[in-house]
């Protein structure tokens, strides 16, 4: 008995109507007062008092559910109103507002043609069953007056309803993708970032290791360079985070002949001056920091060269290097920081080219004039 309670105190404190619609539909069943308007003059019988206690309770459970359905979904629960609403057309003329609540029941039909041959035939039945049971105008005309256009204003109402629900679900679709480019963003800007100086500071620490026997002078020095390296790159990581890291060209220039010089590794530099778009100065000192990185991580190199050049359109970034641990002629896997550099250059229009000529060339090729500055 206890579980049976609880049963039904949960169903009413339930939703009877989608959150979506408000409170509209409960202000719509205070239309269900014109099948009282006769009892003002004539008193019911104790049949239509049964009636009434009957048949109310029965629409309503009818007319809420309906709302929950659509398309052929909701045809028994129209049927039904309808047939309430011929029931009660011999017994009381406000029966003609269960046709007008049926007409806006047909805006639960998704495709307009449906819909609109719902109300026409709701509409078709309550004149019908005026004229075959001789039933008087204040029957026929609320349903003609009022459902046509209560009918048609509900299909209309609903297909707005529709393709603001096809918004919504469009723009949680974009705001979901947005976050997995961000994440993905993300997750490049930090193996750069990370890649770059972890490799860098591997370095001076091996450095610091062998001079801290020799030379405690330098080994300080190296250590400091180590702390500052290492304070660098945590800005650098939370501006990423943030999407407000722009890396300049200069920048990792500069950070590449520290960390060549401290693996001991010759540095030739080819660099034109000219003007960069800061989207394409970002993405260029990013693919250097990539080259750079490999260089000291994979390539065994003693010498490698940067150039840097504008021919026309398109600005073109070339990073060399005389590494032997590819004499093979193989071609290098593409990890995450390659294909990361790959996105980048992609999304702008640009190439890239991995070549093995007695080491590794990196060339990256971006055009300069469809690039905002």
């Amino acid at each position: 008995m206890k579980s049976i309670r609880e049963m039904l105190m949960r169903g009413w404190r339930a939703a009877w109507v989608p959150p979506a619609m408000g409170k509209a539909p409960y202000v719509w069943t205070f239309s269900l007062l014109f099948m009282v308007w006769k009892y003002y003059f004539i008193p019911p019988t104790v049949l239509e008092l049964a009636l009434l206690l009957l048949s109310v309770p029965l629409f309503l459970l009818i007319y809420f559910n309906s709302l929950w359905h659509r398309n052929l979904a909701v045809l028994p629960h129209l049927l039904g109103v309808v047939l309430i609403g011929l029931l009660w057309a011999p017994w009381n003329p406000g029966a003609s507002c269960f046709f007008i609540f049926a007409t806006s029941m047909c805006a639960r039909f998704e495709r307009g043609r449906h819909a609109y041959t719902a109300i026409v035939l709701v509409v078709a039945s309550a004149v019908l069953a005026g004229y075959v049971l001789h039933l008087k105008q204040n029957f026929v005309l609320p349903v003609l007056i009022f459902g046509l256009p209560i009918g048609i204003a509900c299909v209309m109402e609903g297909n707005v309803w529709r393709s603001r629900e096809q918004l919504l679900r469009k723009q949680e679709e974009v705001a979901y993708l947005a976050r997995i480019a961000e994440r993905e963003r993300i997750s490049r800007d930090m193996h750069d970032l990370l890649g770059h100086t972890l490799s860098l500071i591997t370095l001076k620490a091996e450095l610091a290791g062998k001079l801290l026997e020799r030379d405690l002078a330098a080994c300080r020095n190296e250590i400091r360079d180590i702390e500052q390296s290492a304070r660098t790159a945590l800005s650098e990581v939370r501006a990423a985070v943030s999407g407000m890291r722009q890396s300049g060209f200069a920048h990792e220039m500069a950070i590449a002949r520290a960390a060549l010089a401290a693996a001991q590794i010759g540095l030739r530099e080819h660099l034109a001056a000219c003007e960069m778009p800061a989207v394409a100065e970002n993405v260029l000192a990013l693919a250097l920091r990539e080259a750079v990185t490999n260089i000291l991580r994979h390539g065994q190199a003693t010498e490698c060269v940067v150039a840097l050049q504008l021919a026309g359109s398109m600005l073109t970034l070339q990073v060399r290097d005389n590494g032997r641990s590819l004499a093979d002629g193989s071609m290098p896997e593409y990890g995450n920081g390659l294909r990361g550099m790959q996105e980048r250059v992609a999304a702008l229009g640009g190439r890239l080219l991995l070549r093995v000529e007695q080491g590794v060339t990196l060339e990256v090729a971006l055009p300069v004039g469809g690039v905002g500055i």
